[in-house]
C-alpha cells in the first residue's frame, strides 16, 4: 500500500492511474493525517483467444501478390497516370 499526499494527487494523476490500474491500492494524507483509501476499480478482459484469432484471420491479405505482378501493377499505373514516355 502506497501513501500520497493531496498535492500530490494533483500534480502526479499519471502515476495514480498507473497504480490502481496495476491493482494497487493508495491512501489519500491531508495534512499528516490518512483521511482515506483509493481502491482501484478497473477489471482488465480476460483474454480471448478465439476472438484474436478471428481478428487476425481478418487482418490477414487475402492474396499473395509476386514481386513480378507488383511491378506490372505498378508500371501499368505509371503508364496510365504519366503516359508512355516514362523511363
Amino acid at each position: 500500500m502506497q501513501y500520497i499526499t493531496t498535492t500530490e494527487l494533483r500534480t502526479k494523476s499519471s502515476k495514480v492511474v498507473h497504480t490502481l490500474k496495476e491493482g494497487g491500492t493508495l491512501r489519500l494524507i491531508h495534512r499528516s493525517k490518512v483521511i482515506g483509501e483509493i481502491l482501484p476499480t478497473y477489471e482488465p478482459k480476460p483474454f480471448d483467444p478465439d476472438a484474436f484469432e478471428k481478428f487476425l484471420d481478418n487482418i490477414k491479405p487475402k492474396k499473395i501478390i509476386s514481386r513480378k505482378d507488383r511491378e506490372r501493377v505498378y508500371r501499368k499505373h505509371m503508364m496510365e497516370k504519366y503516359g508512355k514516355d516514362l523511363s
